[in-house]
């Protein structure tokens, strides 16, 4: 059964951006620039009867589109590093959405995800991290930056793989925005695959 997420899409300038931090870092597996995604909320493997219902209920979230930036780099993992990441410029409309799509995942019945939400993307996964070499790495790049860019849809995303790191697939998709906000997208492929996994 595939591993089920919400999550914001990194559109291409951006994705380039982030792109550019890849290498300079010993024993770090580097996430393919196609699987970049901002996670909103970790939904994890659960039967077709709950996706459905968190797809149907995910209809009724009214947001408007906005902006965001990447900013910075980070580690996760304070004694072992495991993740690299890049960070993202607070965002009171990022917020707000991720809390409305947290609530509706834990009303339909999804298990709570106990971590507090810190926005990021993913750079790279490590194995047996150097906090020394990570330390170097971060400094390095810790002035990175990104231009910004609108937030229009959240998507619904599948991952069949249980390390990680993709390939992910965009099962369902919400506009942000009015007068469109809500309007669940047509994502033909995704809803094939959707139905399929059940």
């Amino acid at each position: 059964m595939p591993r089920l997420f919400t999550a914001l899409e990194i559109p291409r300038d951006a994705a380039l951006s982030l792109s550019l931090l890849r290498g300079g870092l010993p024993g770090a597996r580097w996430i393919d620039v196609e699987n970049y995604h901002l996670t909103l909320r970790f939904i994890g493997d659960i039967e077709g009867h709950l996706a459905d219902e968190i797809a149907h209920a995910l209809d009724r979230v009214r947001r408007p589109a906005f902006d965001l930036t990447l900013s910075g780099v980070g580690a996760f993992g304070s004694k072992k590093p495991h993740s690299i990441y890049a960070g993202v410029i607070p965002s009171p409309e990022l917020n707000a959405l991720q809390g409305e799509i947290d609530r509706i995942c834990t009303r339909a019945g999804a298990p709570s995800d106990q971590r507090k939400f810190v926005p990021h993307v993913t750079l790279a996964r490590l194995r047996n991290g150097n906090d020394g070499e990570v330390a170097r790495y971060l400094s390095a790049r810790g002035n990175f930056a990104a231009m910004p860019f609108r937030v229009g849809r959240f998507v619904l995303m599948s991952s069949r793989d249980s390390v990680g790191g993709g390939p992910y697939i965009v099962e369902e998709a919400w506009t942000l925005g009015a007068p469109q906000a809500g309007r669940h997208e047509n994502v033909q492929d995704g809803r094939q695959a959707f139905r399929a996994m059940r």
